[in-house]
């Protein structure tokens, strides 16, 4: 019997419906949660997931600002551009677009976002708070989708063998770090397994919940998957295609025909993981906003 399909575009559209609630509620009180997205240069990729980010705010009603700056602006100068947002009462949710130029040092770069407002949740600070369990932190958005799909779909990892490929800082770790946690969408036994485990087939197999961030296209094949498992997919690898008229198809780290054929949930690359980072971002967003009011309270 065939996997259940999880879309993450129909997940991403009830997340941004009640978001949509929660800002007007906050707007009714005279609180408008304000996002500014920065990005350094004038790459077209770039440029176009960050103008999606600002229209997706405008949906939900959050105000957006996008703060464009040359390519060849100095560090000191984007440092100062984020000292001006992390001070600006009207912004709540920062999110510098990565990566920056060469010359400018990506560790400055998110150690200056207030960490209050990182809706990305890389600051040193959110990491650690994360780590120890820390339940009210801005985490990582695609981790954080990831959770949010398996709990809309039954695929609570409570008590179950989570196994996650990949260790990156944007993903595997924080994704380790979340089902680890003492809340929803956590309590799971945890393994991390990467591009240097060996016999990665014997691990994943073993896995109830299964979260693949490895950046290989079509790394986890049908004999690698325990039957009825739930297959969160997150990578994204253009596949040269001459019968495309683009030239190319995304897929992503898990063969999807086959291993759809013996998990028991898996998302789709695309239409899976990729919605609901953006929605993420709009929640964090949203979160920080609550947060920051309680604060000053």
């Amino acid at each position: 019997m065939a996997a259940e399909i999880i879309s993450g575009k129909e997940i991403a559209a009830q997340v941004r419906a009640e978001l949509k609630d929660r800002v007007e509620e906050l707007t009714a009180e005279g609180l408008v949660p304000g996002l500014a997205t920065v990005i350094v240069g004038e790459d077209p990729a770039s440029q176009l997931y960050v103008g999606m980010k600002g229209r997706a705010a405008k949906e939900a009603g959050i105000y957006s600002r996008q703060v464009t700056l040359p390519a060849d602006a100095s560090e000191d100068e984007l440092l100062g551009t984020i000292e001006g947002l992390n001070a600006d009462p009207r912004i709540h949710g920062i999110l510098v677009q990565l990566p920056v130029p060469d010359h400018i040092e990506e560790g400055k770069v998110l150690l200056a976002i207030d960490p209050e407002k990182d809706v990305d949740g890389f600051h040193p600070i959110n990491v650690g708070r994360l780590s120890t369990g820390d339940l009210n932190v801005l985490v990582p958005c695609t981790p954080k989708g990831c959770i949010e799909m398996l709990l809309r779909t039954g695929n609570d990892p409570a008590g179950k063998h989570a196994v996650v490929v990949g260790r990156s800082n944007i993903v595997g770790r924080p994704m380790a770090s979340l089902l680890l946690r003492k809340a929803p969408g956590g309590n799971a036994t945890v393994t991390i397994a990467h591009s240097r485990t060996a016999d990665l087939g014997a691990v994943t197999r073993q896995a109830d919940v299964l979260v693949v961030a490895i950046g290989r296209p079509d790394t986890i094949t049908a004999d690698m998957v325990k039957p009825g498992a739930a297959v969160i997919d997150v990578g994204i690898n253009r596949i040269d295609d001459a019968s495309r008229e683009r030239g190319y198809r995304v897929v992503g780290d898990v063969d999807f025909e086959g291993v759809k054929e013996v998990a028991g949930a898996i998302t789709p690359v695309p239409g899976g993981v990729g919605p609901m980072t953006i929605a993420m971002l709009l929640s964090n967003t949203v979160q920080a906003a609550e947060n920051q009011r309680a604060a000053s309270s």
